[in-house]
């Protein structure tokens, strides 16, 4: 089967491997694969690998080789990336996509940027015929950001921020919208990206500079009861930490490499602020992501800036700075889906 394999940092190549299905794993062919931050990270050595690597898990595809229980040859799964032992004590309380013995798609183990994939029954989520193809690819990020929310004790009725409208941020916004949020504010560098979180829910925006004066203005003073933070920057970490209220709650969703070298401590200790930092989702998670979407809440399609087949991916990742108006980049067969 073809295949996108890393051999090397920055070295890309899409090849044939071998392919062989394995007793009690089920058969996925894939149809959609979404690229984010991590990916690009395992490409250019920001994040170490051991080569060579087939890589990407946000994957969506059809079952091919039969399944278990609730699957079905012809059935169109979303898959968990997250692999887990199953037997540790993290696993045993229930904490599949902590375990620390287990890993991600892609990264610690081959993923999904190739023909076909196996994964066990209870890393495929159904989606159904409801979802379409264009809102699919985003299932596995919008699952990632189901689970960071439902760590924010009350959602419904918040006065919320979204800082950074890059992907993860763009569904945030329609997230805490779907939610009951009272309003989002999204704040973001990009004009056309506010302009889409606009479009997608945000009920103002505004850039980072602006962002402490329009907050004041929407919250009479008070400052936000949820901030989002969706960049992974000390400096963004800083700004949710300013705009947040007293007793409000601050989700450090975006992450990098190298981590953040510096927190806002004192401010959030000034004004009692709960911090998560979530980390990857629950099969839950995922399965109210497809409902979300399923229901016409929240939507994917905005968001993909680049349908493209498997042959593209070395080019796409080499070349990927020189265009800022990209979001989500989607490879595979269905690249040119409905």
């Amino acid at each position: 089967m073809q295949a996108v394999v890393l051999d090397a940092p920055g070295a890309l190549a899409v090849r044939e491997i071998a392919f062989e299905a394995e007793e009690h794993l089920v058969v996925v062919q894939v149809e959609q694969v979404g690229v984010c931050g991590t990916d690009r990270a395992v490409v250019d050595g920001s994040v170490p690998v051991r080569t060579p690597r087939v890589i990407g898990h946000e994957v969506v595809g059809r079952v091919r080789g039969g399944g278990p229980g609730h699957l079905a040859t012809g059935d169109r799964v979303l898959l968990d990336p997250s692999v887990w032992c199953g037997t540790c004590g993290t696993c045993r309380r229930g904490l599949l996509h902590l375990c620390p013995r287990g890993g991600l798609m892609g990264r610690d183990v081959d993923g999904g940027l190739a023909d076909f994939v196996t994964a066990p029954p209870d890393r495929l989520h159904v989606v159904p015929g409801s979802v379409p193809d264009a809102d699919a690819a985003l299932l596995q990020v919008l699952g990632t950001c189901v689970h960071a929310q439902r760590a924010v004790p009350q959602v419904a009725g918040a006065r919320a921020v979204v800082v950074g409208l890059g992907v993860s941020g763009l569904l945030h916004v329609q997230l805490l919208n779907a939610w009951g949020a009272a309003a989002v504010v999204g704040v973001g560098r990009s004009p056309e990206k506010r302009r889409l979180a606009e479009r997608l829910g945000a009920a103002v925006t505004c850039t980072p500079d602006e962002a402490a004066q329009v907050v004041a203005g929407e919250t009479g003073g008070e400052g936000a009861d949820v901030v989002v933070e969706a960049v992974g920057s000390g400096a963004t970490v800083a700004l949710a930490a300013e705009l947040a209220g007293f007793a409000s709650t601050v989700v450090v969703f975006g992450t990098s490499p190298s981590g953040v070298s510096e927190a806002p401590l004192h401010e959030l200790y000034r004004k009692e602020v709960r911090v998560v930092h979530p980390r990857a989702a629950t099969g839950a998670d995922y399965d109210d992501a497809i409902a979300l979407v399923a229901s016409g809440s929240v939507r994917g399609a905005p968001l993909v800036t680049d349908r493209l087949p498997l042959a593209a991916a070395p080019a796409v990742f080499a070349s990927w700075g020189d265009r800022r108006d990209r979001l989500k980049v989607v490879f595979g067969p269905a690249a040119s889906a409905r």
